[in-house]
């Protein structure tokens, strides 16, 4: 009779075996000639490659290629024009006595003429310095957003690498689990063949084992999704390529100081460098509305060439050449009101980039506030957790003892079981959000090219 239950029985146990069996070959198998990343790694590869980030330091190039004294109209123009031509015509005279109609026909005239001019404007009211000093600022202003997505971009990398490390702590807690569920099915299997449990329990200890392999195939999937993301931001071009990171950590920097936070983010902070910039350019666009109320001075010179070739008349050819020069002095006395309306909009929009930088002053100060309270308290957090965990795991220990002597019941197993994991499951949260709160003071602090 107890070789006919065990026969009926043995079949759940080794498809459950089997089932793992089958998925630790499938995740070894995945894991075998892999690529290993640490985190500057994965920066300096999300750096160089990431598609985005080139668009944006191909916009700083051509502000760059802006700042230039030629494009502020420091420089002389100099210009050449050439042109040839000709003519042929028939002509018929009728005089007005009786002489005879005169009549020639393919007259072939030809002519031409080359010149070089230069011009140059002396003075357009300073227009030209502020116009220079407007193209280096927007320059620069390219150059801190560039700066900007840079530290964005680290910013994510950093966060989805350690994103990816918590998904694997989780992975391998849930394999503990597993391994705990089998443990579990074991001993009931035992039990039963001894005749001191029932098959229903030994069932519902198969179906705890099926319910937590399941888990820890979901969670699989989950790394696998971190790593795709994590291979979009690199802009790998094989996104589905599979690699192990070097840390299988979270390590937090539990020394951070408001105060210098505070000093490094009024200093430092590309948001803040950006609105200060932009206040800038508005003053020199002010600058450069104002320059038109005075009078300007340009010169302009050339040399010309001109020829003209006759096959009728006294003259064969005829040829002209010789140099021109020229000083204009000007004021715009009167343009409609528009000047006086553009430099009324242009201190409007000087009130407006110091209100913009205030705001924008006022959004980071909040924010550091925010975050850096959100991660002093995640630290507690961390440090209770961490104390749970501890109770967690001695909670379990005693518990399966206790299962293994029949003291315990398996639905109480079953909830020491999940309170462990729910412990793990909760310090490891916590350390994940600590850290991103700490890549986020990093971040509006500017320091976050450390992680490099």
């Amino acid at each position: 009779m107890n070789q006919l239950h065990t026969r009926r029985l043995n079949w759940p146990v080794r498809y459950s075996r089997c089932l793992i069996l089958v998925f630790a070959l499938f995740i070894q198998r995945g894991t075998t000639a892999q690529e290993v990343y640490d985190l500057s790694r994965c920066i300096q590869y999300g750096l160089e490659k990431n598609f985005g980030l080139q668009v944006v330091r191909n916009r700083e190039q051509v502000a760059r290629n802006n700042y230039s004294p030629g494009n502020a109209g420091m420089l002389p123009v100099v210009s050449t024009s050439n042109r040839f031509s000709g003519t042929v015509n028939s002509t018929i005279q009728n005089p007005r006595e009786g002489d005879e109609q005169l009549t020639s026909s393919g007259i072939h005239n030809t002519s031409g003429s080359a010149g070089v001019t230069a011009g140059m404007d002396i003075f357009r009211g300073f227009q030209v310095r502020y116009t220079y000093r407007k193209l280096g600022e927007l320059s620069t202003l390219e150059r801190l957003r560039t700066q900007q997505s840079v530290e964005d971009l680290v910013a994510r990398i950093v966060s989805e690498y350690y994103h990816y490390i918590e998904q694997l702590i989780l992975f391998d807690n849930l394999a503990y689990a597993v391994s705990l569920s089998r443990e579990r099915v074991r001993i009931d299997e035992q039990r039963y063949l001894l005749g001191s449990a029932s098959k229903m329990q030994l069932l519902q200890s198969i179906v705890y084992l099926n319910a937590d392999s399941s888990r820890y195939a979901r969670q699989n999937e989950v790394l696998r999704s971190s790593q795709i993301r994590l291979n979009e931001l690199m802009s790998i071009e094989n996104l589905g390529q599979e690699f192990f990171l070097s840390d299988t950590q979270i390590v937090i920097n539990e020394n951070l100081r408001f105060e210098e936070l505070m000093t490094l983010t009024q200093s430092q902070n590309t948001s803040l460098l950006i609105a200060r910039k932009d206040r800038d350019i508005s003053r020199l666009d002010h600058k450069i509305i104002e320059s038109r109320a005075y009078p300007y001075l340009a010169v302009s010179s050339g040399y010309g060439y001109s020829y003209n070739g006759y096959e009728s008349g006294n003259l064969y050819n005829q040829q002209v050449y010789g140099m021109n020069y020229g000083i204009t002095l000007g004021i715009d006395l009167f343009d409609g009101f528009n000047r006086k309306r553009e430099r009324d909009n242009a201190l409007i929009g000087i009130a407006n980039s110091k209100l913009q930088f205030r705001e924008v002053e006022q959004e980071v100060r909040a924010d550091l506030l925010n975050i850096y309270f959100a991660y002093e308290n995640n630290l507690r957090l961390l440090r209770l957790e961490e104390q749970n965990l501890e109770v967690a795991r001695e909670n379990l220990e005693i518990a399966l003892e206790q299962y293994k002597l029949g003291s315990l019941a398996g639905l109480e197993l079953r909830e020491v079981q999940k309170s462990l994991l729910d412990a793990e499951e909760r310090l490891i949260s916590v350390k994940y959000m600590t850290k991103l709160a700490e890549i986020s003071l990093y971040r509006i602090s500017g320091r976050i090219m450390e992680y490099m």
